[in-house]
């Protein structure tokens, strides 16, 4: 007994999860930000750490590039390997709070056959969307007809939640990326 005693203590310095170290300073996990997702689920932004995420912005209304943002993602996602898929979450954030409920995630989400627990179409406060835009690196203002200019992106971020690829290929698969993702999926 004392021996696996002895053994479990010299262990518990090598079963430390991400949970329990400190956030690299470039880590987005900083933001303190409340994410409610297309089921009404809610977590904190930083409850997504130890798994790495392909992450954009979007907004549901969007009738012409956002499309074209999820397509990339699941394009990108589908050129993953079974077993590299099931180590990737992909999270898809609104910058248009004010229309994008939670009603409204989930009815795009079904349309777009987005399936949880791989996708999560998620909304935040409209501060929230500024300051992960910010941290992000993208852009994105409301014009008078109520529709957005943003930038388009797909951003991988590390199992502690920094910036590690980016690809502005959107409509098209970017070789490039998917194989940043390969290289960050063998280091998990």
């Amino acid at each position: 007994m004392k021996q696996l005693l002895l053994l479990l203590v010299l262990m518990l310095p090598f079963t430390t999860t991400h949970a329990t170290q400190p956030l690299p300073g470039d880590s987005i996990y900083h933001l303190k930000l409340q994410l409610t997702d297309q089921d009404g689920h809610r977590q904190l932004l930083a409850e997504r750490r130890g798994r790495p995420q392909l992450v954009t912005m979007f907004y549901a209304s969007c009738q012409m590039v956002c499309p074209m943002i999820i397509d990339s993602m699941r394009a990108t996602r589908n050129a993953l390997t079974p077993a590299e898929r099931a180590k990737i979450d992909l999270l898809a954030v609104s910058f248009d709070p004010a229309r994008d409920s939670v009603a409204a995630l989930h009815g795009y989400a079904e349309k777009r056959k987005l399936d949880a627990p791989a996708w999560t179409l998620a909304r935040v406060e409209p501060a929230g969307a500024r300051q992960l835009s910010g941290v992000l690196g993208l852009q994105y203002r409301q014009l008078p007809d109520g529709e957005f200019n943003h930038s388009s992106e797909l951003i991988l971020l590390d199992a502690d939640g920094r910036i590690v690829a980016r690809t502005s290929h959107i409509g098209r698969l970017d070789s490039v990326f998917v194989e940043a993702i390969r290289r960050q999926l063998g280091g998990t």
